[in-house]
């Protein structure tokens, strides 16, 4: 199947929703339905590279996620230094560049050591970025970017009760040299955004599956990029853009 790349997002957001459902259903540990995710990433590394895409959030672990039980929360950074140690080259070889969006406070130093080191080997690169949302919330990241917008403003000492522009605040977001969100796909069956990258989401086209992630595959992602194809995007205007 062949998607052209004119029709491609520029950005495409993803909640990976149902890893513990997938587990729950084979009656097996959650932290297996999360290091079946993993793979699934991998998956979607690969598929994304052959298609073209040129950007992917991934919702790795949200500011909300800290309520879990200790014992998972654990298993889930765990997983995550596994991924890097056995992946980074690979991702490396294939031009992928790593990038953080999120809080650094709260991430177990040596998962936060893990993190970094990708991102360091792979910031030259440029066939494809990946952006993991890691203690990530869209709320907290945009009070985040308002407190920077000011400490900026008190450093150069201009007034603080000139009045923030949109391009203020976006310009001190997490992500604030990524394009935005064209496409937010989420897995799971569940219908909600869940905190995740609601400003660069505001014209988003948004897409839900029954598919838990660990079973997200190549036809899952070209059946969300068909669908997208199909949709007609005017932006607040009377014609498609």
């Amino acid at each position: 199947m062949q998607i052209l790349s004119k029709s491609l997002p520029k950005h495409v957001a993803i909640i990976m929703d149902g890893n513990g459902r997938w587990a729950s259903g084979r009656g097996l540990p959650r932290v297996e339905g999360h290091r079946e995710g993993s793979n699934a990433i991998k998956r979607l590394l690969d598929t994304s590279l052959e298609i073209g895409l040129k950007v992917i959030s991934l919702y790795a672990f949200s500011t909300e996620n800290w309520k879990r039980p200790p014992s998972e929360i654990h298993s889930i950074y765990s997983l995550l230094e596994e991924f890097i140690d056995k992946e980074l080259d690979d991702i490396h070889r294939k031009g992928v560049k790593i990038i953080h969006s999120g809080s650094r406070d709260k991430i177990p130093k040596n998962s936060l050591k893990k993190v970094d080191l990708a991102i360091e080997q792979t910031q030259k690169n440029k066939s494809i970025i990946v952006n993991f949302c890691l203690n990530y919330g869209s709320h907290a990241e945009i009070v985040h970017s308002v407190n920077e917008v000011l400490k900026e403003r008190s450093n150069k000492e201009k007034p603080l009760d000139t009045k923030i522009k949109e391009k203020d605040i976006e310009n001190h977001l997490y992500t604030y040299h990524l394009p935005d969100v064209d496409l937010l796909i989420r897995t799971g069956g569940e219908k909600r955004l869940s905190n995740f990258l609601l400003w660069q989401s505001a014209y988003a086209e948004l897409y839900f599956t029954d598919v838990l992630w660990p079973d997200f595959d190549k036809d899952s992602l070209h059946t969300a990029l068909d669908w997208f194809k199909s949709r007609v995007r005017k932006f607040g205007d009377v014609k498609q853009k």
